[in-house]
């Protein structure tokens, strides 16, 4: 998989296809390549944005939700885009939501599968071993219902991350950031058409946060995957597509 990264201003991000834009937000720990089926199955019908969020490059006062979603809010106007459709995994789902609240008027649809923002079950519970390479190859495993998709390319990303020190300050800065910053209150705002489509085995993200997101988000619609962890785009992307295809094509 290689995709082009452009660089403009202080901005990083892939644009693929033409049409109407399809943003999409990666987590905490996602990469690219989280997303490549999403890019592949709609770069035919959408213009696909992933901006490549400076989780690691903003200062270490900055590390949060807030100043994150300011990031895309600027990318967006830079950008120029009237209307999107953003779609957001874990941490990029929660950005999403802060952009929803503030800015409903330049958003088409919104897209959240294992979403932060009420609850989440960062680091598994627990404080990230960063030399035990088997330890952080549990916790990726943890992220899916199969673990084998957590591959040793995947586990020696994550790894590699951990034990970048200046990373492993920001990473734990920005999860505790999203614990903070409960929601729960602002979503009644929203009013975009919502779509949700969350792993049934999602332990990072449980079952009962879709629930209450699907009730606190008038305009929303849930969807589930079974046999399916936190980052249903990746570890069911056929089926993924198809449910957001179809959705879209609703709405």
């Amino acid at each position: 998989m290689s995709f082009n990264i452009k660089e403009e201003k202080k901005f990083t991000y892939v644009e693929e296809g033409e049409g109407p834009v399809l943003m999409l937000l990666h987590g905490l720990m996602g990469a690219l390549s989280n997303f490549e089926g999403v890019i592949n199955h709609f770069k035919k019908t959408h213009t696909v944005v992933v901006p490549i969020m400076p989780l690691f490059d903003m200062p270490l006062l900055d590390a949060g939700v807030k100043p994150l979603y300011k990031y895309i809010r600027d990318f967006i106007k830079h950008k120029g885009y009237d209307k999107v459709s953003m779609l957001g995994n874990s941490l990029g789902g929660h950005v999403g939501l802060v952009y929803a609240v503030n800015h409903q008027e330049k958003l088409r649809h919104l897209i959240l599968t294992g979403s932060s923002g009420l609850y989440e079950n960062a680091f598994g519970g627990s404080y990230p071993k960063r030399e035990d390479k088997e330890f952080i190859r549990k916790k990726v495993e943890v992220t899916f219902y199969d673990p084998a998709i957590a591959t040793d390319e995947l586990v020696d990303e994550v790894f590699d991350m951990i034990n970048d020190r200046a990373k492993l300050i920001r990473i734990i800065a920005i999860a505790k950031s999203a614990i903070r910053h409960n929601m729960a209150d602002e979503l009644h705002k929203i009013h975009v058409p919502t779509c949700l489509i969350w792993g049934k085995n999602d332990t990072i993200t449980p079952p009962e946060v879709a629930e209450d997101f699907h009730k606190l988000i008038v305009n929303s619609e849930l969807f589930w995957i079974d046999k399916c962890g936190h980052a249903p785009m990746m570890e069911h992307s056929v089926e993924f597509n198809s449910i957001l295809e179809s959705w879209l094509s609703r709405h």
